[in-house]
């Protein structure tokens, strides 16, 4: 018996520009510049516009009167001839000229971690496609040198970001190319196969090293929880060769791109902030960082073509037409494509801006007990964003203060209550355990039950399984495996 069913759906169809903006919402200042170019070598009818111009076409526009004809149905001369000359608005939002100069922004004076990468990449030899794949890899990578991305999402974000067609299969062969380069152990994926890269790229011909190996490959979970004695059953070790394999494991780097993140090596650090935070007359002022982002426009030589078509149209032959037909478009594209970068860095500011108002004690000061308890929800709230948008403004993002750079996650934190009903962050907590760890007695280190007790101690009541949580959080490990001998 067949069956009528009547159903409503609501349903949220993004349009072309809204998923423009979303994806340029996720970069990165760095990255901007880099998609920017991009587009404008897609683009013909986008440009970028020079100092020289730039001033030139600020004067044209102060002495002729904005005469814009806005009809969305006809094609005429009017709807790429006035407004687009000059640029509608300036991608730097902020109030400095572009030739202001902030000599810390960015700071780098030696070669950076992902640039190194990119230089060994640039002596193999690899086609377009995949020397592209491989940049995008190596952009994933993190501060740390692991790969923590799955390579099945990667390859989703490349079809949706970038419109390539790849497979995990392809992903993982040219992530093993970069798994090859200095320094060794770059582009794993957890902390086994990361130590594994590094003592593979040793002299296995050696006892203790090719012992090393067995115990990484073989045995990793026994030797992180320090369970020596089953190892050397299993492999049938003297205790002098268990030592020396150790020993060996230990001179590994669990963090090879660490050594370009030393806040000590200032020459190796290169982070380009978004956001540009001072401290004048007791103010707080926010601008956006724009410095290495291009002006745009439509191009002149585009929008005479088509002041040329308009006026002979009528004796256009069809090819004429035609190619109308593809300028039109792309000067679609290219004004869609300003409209975004327009909306991406308003976005930008009214949610930074949100976070400054929500914590402007610690952004006086930089003191860190002054940070407010503050979720991704709360600045949706106070901006009327989603809290998804939130999300990809906070993620990748750096903000530049007087007392330092800081990542946007940084500022978003869980709250609780102290002894005294007070609402304290999370952070605040999680640098009192950081503290009692660093300088514990590694003979004896502070169980879970004892750093709960000190915590009460300080005013902040808390069960062992919440600080079992935020010592994991903090990348601590549990006391047994931080006792040394």
């Amino acid at each position: 018996m067949l069956k009528q069913k009547l159903q409503q759906k609501l349903l949220q169809k993004l349009s072309p520009q809204q998923i423009q903006v979303i994806k340029l919402l996720e970069l990165p200042t760095m990255l901007l510049e880099q998609r920017i170019k991009k587009e404008i070598e897609e683009n013909p009818t986008l440009e970028e516009l020079s100092n020289a111009e730039d001033d030139y076409e600020q004067q044209e526009a102060e002495t002729q009167n904005d005469d814009t004809n806005n009809d969305e149905n006809e094609f005429t001369l009017e709807d790429y001839m006035n407004d687009e000359d000059v640029p509608s608005y300036k991608l730097s939002v902020n109030n400095h000229s572009k030739d202001d100069k902030r000599e810390e922004i960015p700071f780098s004076i030696g070669q950076t971690f992902h640039e190194h990468l990119e230089t060994q990449l640039g002596l193999r030899f690899l086609n377009d496609r995949e020397r592209n794949l491989a940049l995008y890899l190596i952009g994933n990578i993190d501060d740390d040198g692991y790969l923590r991305r799955k390579l099945v999402n990667i390859a989703d974000d490349l079809a949706f970001s970038m419109s390539i067609e790849t497979t995990e299969e392809e992903l993982e062969k040219l992530l093993n190319v970069i798994q090859e380069f200095e320094p060794a152990g770059i582009g794993a994926r957890d902390l086994q196969e990361c130590l594994l890269l590094q003592i593979e790229d040793k002299n296995l011909s050696h006892p203790e090293i090719a012992t090393a190996r067995k115990i990484l490959k073989y045995h990793f979970d026994e030797f992180t929880r320090k369970h020596y004695d089953k190892i050397q059953d299993k492999l049938d070790l003297s205790d002098q060769m268990m030592k020396e394999a150790i020993d060996e494991i230990l001179k590994l780097n669990p963090k090879p791109g660490g050594a370009f993140h030393d806040p000590h090596n200032r020459s190796a650090q290169h982070i380009i902030p978004d956001f540009v935070l001072d401290l004048n007359d007791g103010e707080l002022q926010l601008n956006l960082n724009s410095r290495n982002v291009p002006e745009l426009r439509i191009s002149q030589e585009y929008s005479e073509m088509i002041e040329s078509y308009s006026v002979n149209k009528e004796n256009a032959s069809r090819q004429e037409k035609e190619a109308v037909t593809f300028v039109k478009q792309k000067i679609d594209s290219a004004k869609w494509f300003i409209d975004a970068i327009k909306q991406r860095q308003n976005t930008l500011m009214s949610t930074m801006q949100s976070i400054i108002d929500y914590q402007k004690e610690f952004f006086r000061d930089g003191d860190e007990t002054k940070l407010r308890p503050m979720i991704l929800k709360d600045i949706a709230e106070e901006t009327g964003l989603d809290i998804s948008t939130i999300s990809r403004v906070a993620n990748s993002k750096y903000i530049q203060t007087h007392f330092g750079i800081f990542a946007l996650k940084y500022f978003f934190s869980e709250g609780m209550q102290n002894s005294e009903g007070e609402e304290v962050s999370t952070k605040e907590i999680k640098k009192i355990l950081q503290d009692c760890v660093g300088a514990e007695n590694k003979r004896k280190p502070l169980t879970d039950e004892k750093l709960m007790d000190i915590l009460k101690e300080k005013g902040y009541p808390i069960a062992r399984r919440t600080v079992a949580k935020y010592r994991e959080q903090l990348g601590v490990p549990v006391a047994r495996l931080r006792k040394e001998l």
